[in-house]
């Protein structure tokens, strides 16, 4: 099944590649097997669909299991002020608690 849903995300990205959310939901579905396509697909995110939101926080995350904390803390932040930007308040503080709680592991 797992197999099935990584190739019909392929198919959307093919079918729709300027479509931001067809790279995140790929990057997502990697996130189980191959953490490290993930990661890839999430920079091209953040380079190239910089506006696309959903991408900073599960970003962030994956960067700070990578155990990259000065990019985590950078995406977290980029984030922050994106969802400050379109007003999206649940973003935001989804966003605000994973930085924070970034900080406060740092601090340990």
């Amino acid at each position: 099944m797992l197999s099935n849903r990584l190739e019909l995300l392929k198919q959307f990205l093919e079918e729709d590649p300027n479509d931001p959310f067809n790279h995140y939901a790929l990057a997502t579905e990697y996130l189980k097997t191959e953490p490290t396509k993930a990661k890839e697909i999430y920079e091209y995110l953040l380079k190239n669909h910089s506006e696309y939101l959903p991408t900073y926080y599960h970003a962030g995350a994956l960067l700070v299991e990578f155990e990259e904390y000065d990019s985590a803390q950078k995406v977290y932040q980029e984030g922050i002020e994106l969802a400050k930007k379109v007003g999206n308040e649940r973003a935001l503080k989804e966003l605000k608690g994973a930085y924070q709680m970034l900080l406060d592991e740092l601090e340990m």
